[in-house]
């Protein structure tokens, strides 16, 4: 048998660096080594215009086509042929050169949302490309998979979030992180369909899209082939399941998320599978508004995700998840562990990961053409065709604005503030009471005007105002947390 050839030290140096900065996050910034594999540094676009790295990818497929070409020609095609750290190194060449091949062919399908299946002409040239490399039929299957989802969540993350602020920049690496790890080769050869015991949380002010994060999350997951290896074995948004935990009442939130059995209570006639019943193993719950818990779900909660095993309501057998969890909370962190409403152990099993998404003042102190960007995005999804036709008239009248303003409801304020210049041709920002104004709700109550629960909504309010956090209004009113930011939320 012939003796494992050996790569030349330039040919060795080229493929590292190439295999260093394609192994990497691709929204980050080296484009310094970019630069030196491509072999003109003037022509990249500066990172401060929010062009990805990984958008420039294709650009290296001719040097490297050459490359493999060349060791092709001596012989030197398969990984097999290669010895040492040679061919670990050659691994992820073929690797990554395959997925340059083929992942535009990929974008039709996510364009489907991934039904129809990979289709027999573009699932045989898959298969034999990775075996014209040496790859053995199971890598094989898990290669292709792999494409699919890297594919996948460079769409949701890049393409899906719109703005490209320093600020957005951040939370598309982070998201990729949460997805991949921080080091897609490590990922790839052994963390593979294994971060499911690895938690992500969500920190933000409402409005800043945490439900979108986490869609991009969830919609980034591992999607395996299917049996016959024409196709995956799920749509896209199949393994996506998500809640806002804040909309159920106190009664039916165990219900909702660990299921119930027939007769388990009053009004429960059949049996009910909860969401973690319905989360697969390759799949993603979406608990958002985790802050909102009362700490007896939060105990249940916190054994589901120690020991990975739960009860429905009225049952004691035990159910398995093995899915993963993104949570999310619009409350700040020192408010979340600085009362006594929320469980630390549950914090540090859910914090594996943590994504402060940036505020609309933010990405726009950062980026002020970004609200061009935004509302370009919010006219094509309102408006259509006729996008372009309304966007001056919406500009103008976001003109108008202060030059400061703060923007308190974020992106979902400014969607609102569209739709409301679209209809009236103008937007005034609903103005709240200053101090030492007038008050509404005080002079509804001196006059004898608000209901029950205007009243109560407009105490708790300026409880929480005053005192900070709910968990101090809920004390002061003897209502619980949940009722109190409810009353809240309404009066405001």
């Amino acid at each position: 048998m012939k003796a494992p050839h050996r790569l030349s030290a330039d040919e060795r140096a080229y493929f590292g660096l190439l295999c260093n900065i394609v192994f990497a996050n691709p929204f980050g910034a080296d484009r310094g080594g970019l630069a030196r594999l491509l072999g003109d540094g003037d022509v990249l676009p500066d990172g401060a215009n929010g062009v990805s790295q990984a958008a420039l990818y294709y650009r290296l497929r001719p040097a490297l086509d050459a490359k493999v070409q060349a060791l092709a020609a001596r012989g030197l095609s398969r990984l097999e042929q290669f010895s040492g750290d040679d061919r670990e190194l050659m691994r992820r060449v073929f690797l990554f050169h395959c997925y340059q091949r083929f992942a535009e062919r990929f974008d039709v399908l996510i364009a489907r949302g991934g039904s129809g299946g990979l289709g027999r002409e573009l699932g045989r040239e898959l298969t034999d490309a990775l075996a014209g490399c040496g790859f053995e039929p199971a890598e094989r299957r898990r290669w292709i998979a792999l494409y699919y989802q890297l594919r996948r969540a460079y769409f949701f993350i890049d393409e899906a979030l719109v703005g490209r602020s320093a600020p957005m920049r951040a939370l598309r690496q982070a998201l990729w992180n949460s997805v991949f790890t921080a080091d897609l080769a490590a990922y790839a050869l052994l963390l593979w369909e294994r971060l499911q015991d690895f938690p992500t949380l969500l920190l933000g002010e409402t409005g800043t899209g945490k439900g979108q994060a986490a869609a991009a999350i969830g919609r980034s997951g591992v999607i395996p082939l299917n049996a016959a290896g024409d196709g995956f074995a799920r749509g896209i948004d199949a393994g996506f399941v998500a809640t806002n935990l804040s909309a159920l009442s106190e009664g039916l939130i165990e219900s909702e998320l660990f299921g119930h059995r027939k007769g388990a209570f009053t009004g429960a006639i059949d049996h009910h599978e909860g969401l973690f019943a319905r989360c697969d193993a390759q799949g993603t719950l979406f608990l958002d508004e985790i802050g909102d818990l009362s700490l007896a779900v939060q105990t249940k909660l916190l054994r589901l995700l120690q020991e990975r095993s739960f009860s429905p309501v009225g049952s004691f057998e035990e159910r398995r998840f093995a899915g993963r969890v993104v949570a999310a909370t619009n409350r700040p962190l020192a408010e979340l562990l600085g009362g006594d409403g929320f469980r630390r152990d549950l914090f540090y099993r859910l914090s594996a990961n943590i994504i402060v998404l940036p505020t609309l003042r933010e990405r726009l102190a950062a980026s002020p053409a970004e609200l061009g960007e935004l509302v370009d995005a919010l006219l094509a999804r309102l408006a259509g065709a006729a996008a372009s036709a309304l966007r001056e008239r919406v500009m103008d009248a976001l003109d108008a604005l202060p030059r400061d303003y703060a923007w308190p409801g974020n992106v979902r304020e400014l969607e609102q503030a569209v739709r409301r210049i679209i209809l009236t041709g103008r937007y005034a920002p609903d103005a709240l009471p200053e101090a030492g104004g007038t008050d509404a709700w005080l002079d509804g109550v001196a006059a004898g005007r608000l209901d029950a629960a205007a009243l109560l909504g407009g105490y708790c309010q300026r409880l929480y105002e005053r005192l900070g956090n709910y968990e101090a209004v809920a004390r002061v009113t003897g209502l619980d947390r949940r009722t109190v930011k409810r009353h809240c939320d309404g009066a405001a």
